[in-house]
């Protein structure tokens, strides 16, 4: 049951097909818009994990191309037996990458007024808060985001600015995967192409 929450808890896209291209790392969701655009997005890939006592904290990344306009989504997850805290974003909102080579890339939010919702795991007996978000590129960002690592990510939230070191890998506790968040984007970034 706890599995089938977590599953649950990490899709949160409509799937109405699923593409696959000749690169392993490019696997898509595809949906179709009323307007006639195509949306595609990658898989959630983890990009931060915090275990710590009885409490954790996950940060996934995956790449949409809506009609040729790459987008950045995003998604803050947190369970725990006390309350999560609340974060929220808004159109201020701000994702900054600092990279291997001293640059920094900002991405500015698409949405106005997101807070995390609140869900309650009754089988663990978990608070359960899920924030997702979608962020748009910078103009010239995505050849610097090509060209170098990841070594800092800050999200400025609503209310406050919290910092998030990018670790080379993570052997997660959880989803029993390995994951290279250092060079998410140099990996990635082919597959809105």
């Amino acid at each position: 049951m706890k599995k089938l929450l977590l599953l649950l808890l990490l899709i949160t896209y409509t799937i109405n097909a699923t593409a696959q291209t000749d690169n392993k790392d490019c696997e898509f969701t595809v949906e179709n818009t009323e307007d006639g655009t195509e949306l595609k997005t990658t898989r959630e890939y983890l990009m931060y994990e915090k275990v710590f006592g009885g409490s954790a904290q996950f940060m996934f990344f995956s790449l949409t191309n809506s009609g040729g306009t790459p987008l950045l989504n995003f998604q803050l997850l947190a369970k725990s037996k006390d309350f999560p805290k609340l974060y929220c974003l808004d159109k201020n909102s701000k994702i900054y990458v600092q990279l291997t080579n001293g640059k920094v890339v900002t991405f500015i939010s698409a949405i106005d007024n997101n807070c995390a919702g609140l869900i309650y795991d009754a089988a663990e007996k978990n608070n359960i808060r899920v924030l997702s978000g979608t962020f748009l590129f910078t103009k010239g960002s995505i050849e610097d985001l090509e060209s170098a690592s990841i070594t800092f990510i800050r999200v400025k939230y609503t209310t406050e600015t919290v910092d998030y070191p990018v670790r080379s890998e993570i052997d997660s506790e959880t989803t029993k995967k390995e994951y290279f968040p250092e060079v998410y984007f140099k990996n990635f970034l082919k597959c809105l192409k």
